[in-house]
């Protein structure tokens, strides 16, 4: 199956590919992510999938443009729905993309992250599945956790701290306090 394969970051990546690519899938990666913030980060998580996709042999397409002003838009004031609308924005348009460049189904590493929460992304990638008319290929990616951690460190990626939102940087780092109104 011609798959496109919404990709979040170069670590996450490395065991969805593995086990799409193990089935016999032929997989293309699609960077979009307009949640990710600040633009040095945007920036730095590009550069570490070109790298990562060079070894691995994955054509990629780009999203280049820093589209933080989008996802904020869509945010401000529903910041606990943030999640649901993030996953919504990027599998959008994956799906749409998908769509218009004849492949044959879509996915996402998000489905690898325990961060992440996995139920919702299904919901959404079936939702759109339907509405694109394409299918959403639905793995439990978690099931290689570790095993995408140890490959990622064994090659040197940069592995981010955070999701990619101010919001999910804020937690991390345990100051979501400054991020409510008070």
């Amino acid at each position: 199956m011609r798959l496109l394969l919404h990709i979040c970051c170069a670590p996450c990546t490395i065991y969805p590919l593995q086990a799409l690519r193990g089935r016999g899938d032929e997989v293309t990666g699609f960077f979009y992510n307009p949640n990710i913030q600040p633009l040095l980060e945007f920036r730095r998580r590009m550069d570490t999938l070109e790298d990562y996709a060079r070894q691995t042999d994955v054509p990629v397409l780009w999203h280049r443009n820093y589209g933080l002003a989008r996802f904020l838009r869509e945010v401000v004031f529903r910041e606990q729905d943030r999640c649901r609308i993030c996953y919504f924005l990027r599998l959008s348009r994956t799906a749409q993309l998908a769509v218009s460049e004849g492949f044959e189904g879509f996915t996402t590493t998000l489905l690898y992250s325990r961060f992440q929460n996995h139920e919702l992304v299904r919901t959404i990638g079936k939702q759109l599945a339907k509405e694109h008319r394409i299918p959403f290929v639905y793995m439990d990616f978690r099931e290689g956790w570790r095993e995408g951690i140890a490959a990622s460190r064994k090659i040197g990626l940069y592995r981010q701290p955070y999701c990619g939102c101010v919001y999910s940087e804020a937690e991390r780092y345990g100051s979501i306090g400054a991020l409510k109104e008070q």
